[in-house]
């Protein structure tokens, strides 16, 4: 007798992307997220591109995937009319003809350090990889207060819950001892103490730092393995960086190697046919700086991290003077900087999801030709 295989769900993969990138790591520019679509419809197969054309959905129509995962949003702006006048309409009326939905994980996959840029960072073999321009405002501190012999139990449940985690360090936390104190109503019923009279109780402060997006969960948490009746807790937001969240990746070689050998090395490892640099200086590559796309808002951040080259795509003509001779532009192309995520993409969903197709695109949607 074969057991019935359960069906997904398109919102089922596209929450599980969302584990990886939150989208609140996303740019305010951006516009991540289901685009077209209904998460409840049940999935038939995934394609994974770069660019969400028509091209790309009619392949999706043929291979039988009604969810496209797409790096780039096909929508970056409210649309007013839908009437086919350009590309972006035209692919939203087929893919909805077609029932097809289309997700798009674009900054949100770049600023995490195992996305866009740490596909990257593995291909050219870099060490002590680290975020180039790490992100503020996503972290905050939750603050309760435990009886004594609650804190393990709590502590244990917040960390599972995703709280406590620093970099590459987890279940970090903070206690202090102190006495907390309590007056029951006659409505009330104490884990100790008696109603009508005021309580004192030794307890822990206990404080754990959180990204964000995790705290729905970690509050569902702290309220199940709390023995309080009413938790006592605060939240406050840090402007504190996250060491693993943010723009670019900065990393080392395992041995410097002269400019010249690293950029024919380059060229070859990512797959480009052209690679615009400004002048050769004369020192070895050891500390490399890369941005998947357009990375030049970083040029300064990699100089003042010393890199000795910086790797991305999509400099301006001026922006190039900007090194000052103090560091090597790469300019590798947005396309081909970002190629490899929908490798990347596509072996996530595969590791988590075996009950369907999931494909990588056989179009190359790279709008620019080179002679």
């Amino acid at each position: 007798m074969y057991s019935k295989i359960r069906k997904m769900k398109i919102k089922e993969i596209t929450s599980y992307l969302e584990e990886i990138a939150p989208l609140s790591y996303q740019e305010s520019y951006d516009n991540a997220g289901l685009i077209v679509g209904d998460g409840n419809a049940e999935v038939t197969g995934i394609l994974v591109c770069l660019d969400s054309t028509e091209e790309i959905i009619e392949e999706a129509i043929q291979k039988n995937c009604n969810l496209v995962v797409a790096h780039h949003p096909i929508v970056f702006e409210g649309l007013k009319k839908i009437t086919g006048k350009n590309y972006v309409e035209r692919t939203v009326i087929k893919a909805i003809k077609n029932d097809i939905a289309i997700y798009a994980i674009h900054t949100n996959l770049d600023n995490v350090i195992e996305g866009v840029n740490g596909k990257i960072a593995e291909i050219l073999e870099l060490q002590k990889t680290r975020v180039l321009a790490p992100k503020t405002g996503l972290l905050k501190k939750l603050i309760t207060f435990v009886p004594y012999e609650a804190k393990e139990q709590v502590l244990q449940t917040l960390f599972k819950a995703g709280a406590g985690n620093i970099g590459e360090y987890s279940e970090c936390s903070y206690a202090t001892e102190g006495k907390g104190t309590y007056l029951p109503s006659e409505n009330s019923n104490p884990y100790k103490g008696k109603k009508g009279e005021r309580h004192t109780e030794p307890e822990y402060k206990i404080e754990v730092l959180y990204t964000k997006e995790k705290e729905g969960k970690i509050l569902k948490a702290l309220f199940q393995a709390h023995p309080y009746e009413e938790v006592a807790y605060d939240l406050i937001q840090l402007t504190n960086t996250s060491s693993l969240i943010g723009a670019g990746i900065i990393g080392e070689l395992k041995e410097e190697v002269d400019a010249l050998t690293f950029l024919k090395e380059l060229k070859v490892k990512m797959n480009t046919s052209c690679i615009r640099h400004t002048a050769l200086l004369d020192k070895k590559i050891k500390k490399v700086a890369l941005c998947g796309g357009a990375g030049s808002f970083l040029l300064k951040e990699a100089k003042s991290q010393q890199a000795d080259i910086f790797i991305t795509g999509d400099f301006k003509y001026h922006e190039f003077f900007d090194t000052e001779n103090q560091i090597i532009i790469a300019d590798i192309g947005h396309f081909e900087s970002e190629q490899f995520t929908i490798e990347h993409l596509a072996s996530l969903l595969k590791e988590k999801f075996s009950t369907f197709a999931v494909q990588l695109t056989e179009k190359e949607t790279n709008p620019i030709h080179y002679l």
